[in-house]
């Protein structure tokens, strides 16, 4: 079975603008966030409730520690936000719950799923229904061969192409083993124009 497709900078634009312009926006460009930014597993972010990413004061998490019966191999792991997707939430959850932006979130009530599903907005997806969600996306964008696994492809190769140690991007993704993780990168043209510019 070949591995999902890694979106190009210019694609992930277009998803972006595509997102942009449907109903659900907010959701929908912070579920692709958590996706491309922060390496995480479709299932992973369907099993999100709102007190994983917020804290008690009402600002978002810099890390998500996500327990054994959210990851794939019943592993717990952390997964660190960069101060980008920490801003993404927090204006999600903003729009979500109209509140002005402000400081701090306010909520009675935090065990709620943290991506509502449009059918039911006190419920999450499951890590089907995403998953379908991501390859419906993709598709309506006219991007083949892409899935909801693309987004840790991408978040490992932008990684890597900026020279991380790849036992850091292990710990990152989450993997047991760092041939799995190799797995993920992608080599790039500009990835081997760096390279070899480094004989200069």
């Amino acid at each position: 079975m070949s591995q999902a497709r890694i979106l190009t900078d210019l694609e992930y634009r277009r998803v972006l603008l595509h997102i942009s312009k449907k109903s659900h926006a907010p959701r929908n460009k912070a579920m692709l966030y958590m996706s491309h930014l922060g390496g995480m597993r479709c299932g992973e972010i369907a099993s999100l409730k709102i007190s994983d990413v917020l804290t008690s004061e009402g600002k978002i998490k810099d890390e998500i520690y996500l327990t054994p019966n959210q990851t794939k191999g019943n592993r717990s792991r952390t997964v660190v936000l960069c101060e980008k997707l920490q801003k993404e939430l927090f204006s999600y959850l903003c729009a979500r719950f109209n509140l002005n932006e402000l400081k701090a979130v306010t909520l009675t009530d935090t065990s709620k799923a943290l991506f509502y599903s449009a059918k039911n907005s006190q419920r999450g997806f499951s890590a089907n229904t995403l998953s379908q969600w991501f390859g419906t996306l993709f598709r309506e964008v006219g991007i083949e061969g892409a899935s909801s696994h693309s987004g840790r492809r991408f978040f490992a190769t932008k990684i890597c192409e900026n020279g991380v140690n790849p036992k850091i991007v292990q710990n990152l993704l989450g993997h047991r083993q760092l041939q799995t993780t190799m797995l993920y990168y992608e080599v790039s043209p500009k990835s081997m124009r760096s390279a070899v510019e480094l004989m200069s």
